[in-house]
């Protein structure tokens, strides 16, 4: 008896596209919710299986930076071998445009049961675009 998990699609062209031989990218792809609120904005970010001291956030001329690992665990007094894997090991990232004025001292981040919180000031734009001059035509 082999345990592998169970399919419950019956559509050809989707098991063919979902078999483990194609990469799939939204495996590393950090699944988020951004909600806008009256003041500040919440990004929630799927990272589940990561510990906070792999997560590191930065900021960058105005893009907000996450970058998080997880390193693969291996047990070397276990004989067995996987037969099928769906764990994710590895590094991915993200980046989110925040603006040039919201500076790392403004965010606020949380991560608690796999999820990333991060409270972001909604700031305003000091740069204001040049004014429109009329040029007179002659």
């Amino acid at each position: 008896m082999m345990l592998v998990p169970r399919r419950n699609s019956f559509d050809l062209f989707d098991d063919f596209f979902n078999d483990d031989f194609l990469p799939r990218k939204e495996r590393n792809l950090m699944k988020t919710d951004i909600k806008e609120h009256k003041n500040n904005y919440t990004v929630e970010v799927d990272l589940p299986g990561f510990s906070k001291e792999n997560i590191d956030l930065s900021l960058n001329n105005g893009y907000l930076n996450i970058h998080a690992k997880v390193e693969k665990k291996e047990n070397k007094d276990d004989e067995g071998k996987f037969l099928h894997r769906e764990r994710f090991y590895g590094e991915c990232s993200r980046s989110f445009y925040v603006g040039d004025e919201v500076e790392e001292k403004d965010i606020q981040a949380e991560f608690k049961n796999g999820i990333l919180k991060i409270d972001i000031p909604k700031k305003e734009e000091t740069k204001k675009l040049p004014e429109t001059k009329q040029i007179e035509i002659k």
